[in-house]
């Protein structure tokens, strides 16, 4: 019980001070747009293999997600949406019982469910999106440019 407690209050503040990066990150972009899209290295794998990688669409999808394109976002990679709902509440819910001091007891607990469901998301991701290319020659990402 009580590593449970200090693996859920690392999560916390690991949680918000992601947040405060991206903030800081958004910020700086705002103040200084340069062309990320230019930054990023192509996937190799897809470059080598000519199949998609289990996190080809991510970075699509985080930037989907933050203009507040959700549908794109989960086409792109469905783990985006999956991340923001489960960390999302838990930061929110343990927020709130850490400022009633433990009295409202709405907390979200970790649990290793979380985990495996987002290795099932990746996996069952990186398995359609490979069989919608190689069977039907359907390129989902095709069509989606990053827009940040």
């Amino acid at each position: 019980m009580r590593q449970q407690k200090k693996e859920e209050t690392a999560l916390f503040y690991t949680g918000w001070a992601l947040i405060a990066i991206v903030c800081f990150l958004g910020i700086l972009y705002q103040l200084f747009p340069i062309p990320f899209s230019k930054l990023l290295l192509p996937c190799l794998v897809q470059r080598t293999l000519g199949i998609y990688c289990p996190g080809c669409g991510g970075t699509r999808a985080v930037a989907a997600f933050l203009r507040g394109d959700f549908l794109t976002s989960f086409i792109c990679h469905p783990l985006v949406l999956y991340t923001a709902a489960t960390g999302g509440w838990f930061l929110f819910s343990q927020t709130i019982e850490r400022i009633s001091r433990h009295r409202l007891r709405i907390g979200m607990k970790y649990r290793d469910g979380y985990v495996w469901a987002a290795l099932i998301i990746v996996i069952g991701n990186f398995i359609i999106k490979n069989l919608l290319l190689i069977l039907w020659h359907i390129d989902l990402l095709k069509n989606f440019t990053l827009y940040l």
